[in-house]
């Protein structure tokens, strides 16, 4: 039995949640094309017979403007010292920037192993992605590098075995049915979460979030209420739409997706509220489950 912790980290919209997804098979973390969609570290949980990697989601790390934001950024730096792999993932499609060299500069500090993972390999040529690889490799030692396209599906199996030669415990941390450590709550949440952000597109920034209030669970059906949490009423404005044209597509999406996964019959309720700089706040980012790491 081998088994081990590895954090994705990297910067927003490269991919890392979407790469959890396709190691995992199933759905563990919502994906957006817009920065910082993923705001917690999430596990994804990878079984085979002999082997149990458990992987951890992090926020992407960037330049903050607020607490939320030195939040996520705290979040991603304590999974470089709490896991025993990291994978370092980068957006072949994108120029090396100053992000890229910001988090090698934090690797650098780090005594474990990283393995750089060029995602969206689709997008370059042979040639192109040769170039990209000898790039990364003037600037860090990494133990090994693993181009990958997660939309496709392309090379898991690859990066799956890579993983394996480094993975230092000989324990199954979690049941082999399970695929992430979060609860339902916070699913169903996430889940809200993405479809307002395929609604709304580039009109409403993050400064959004998703609370369940209330689940009751009948024979046949769940009865699911969820707040949407806006920082400005412009905001409520545009996630509710035009005679509520809005709210009410962003529902029917989430309870269809929320009906596949449990199974059942779902009825949804979703209220948007607004809460003044709510990400600025300690006391909201703590009721809203945003822990600090020390």
């Amino acid at each position: 039995m081998r088994s081990g912790f590895v954090s994705l980290v990297g910067r927003p919209n490269v991919g890392k949640s979407t790469l959890l997804n396709a190691i995992i098979g199933k759905k563990v973390a919502i994906t957006s094309n817009k920065p910082q969609t993923t705001r917690n570290m999430i596990q994804g949980i990878y079984n085979e017979e002999d082997t149990q990697i458990v992987f951890v989601d992090t926020p992407g790390i960037h330049k903050p403007s607020h607490k939320l934001g030195k939040y996520l950024n705290r979040q991603a730096y304590y999974s470089i010292d709490d896991v025993d792999i990291v994978l370092f993932l980068v957006d072949a499609s994108e120029n090396l920037g100053g992000g890229d060299r910001y988090i090698i500069d934090k690797l650098k500090e780090t005594e474990k192993p990283v393995i750089l993972v060029i995602n969206k390999i689709d997008c370059l040529s042979k040639d192109a992605l040769l170039e990209k690889i000898n790039e990364y490799k003037d600037l860090y030692s990494f133990q090994e590098i693993v181009p990958v396209s997660a939309l496709k599906h392309n090379n898991m199996d690859t990066l799956i075995s890579v993983i394996k030669k480094y993975l230092p415990d000989t324990i199954a941390y979690y049941d082999r049915n399970q695929i992430t450590n979060k609860p339902l709550t916070f699913t169903i949440a996430e889940i809200v979460r993405e479809k307002v952000f395929e609604m709304t597109e580039q009109e409403v920034p993050h400064s959004l979030t998703c609370i369940v209030e209330a689940i009751e669970k009948g024979r046949d059906s769940y009865h699911i209420y969820v707040s949407i949490i806006v920082d400005r009423d412009s905001l409520k404005k545009i996630v509710i739409g035009a005679h509520g044209s809005k709210i009410k597509e962003i529902g029917i999406r989430a309870r269809k997706e929320l009906e596949n996964l449990l199974e059942k019959k779902v009825y949804l309720e979703t209220y948007v509220k607004t809460i003044p700089k709510w990400r600025d706040k300690e006391k909201y980012l703590a009721e809203f489950g945003f822990h600090e790491f020390e």
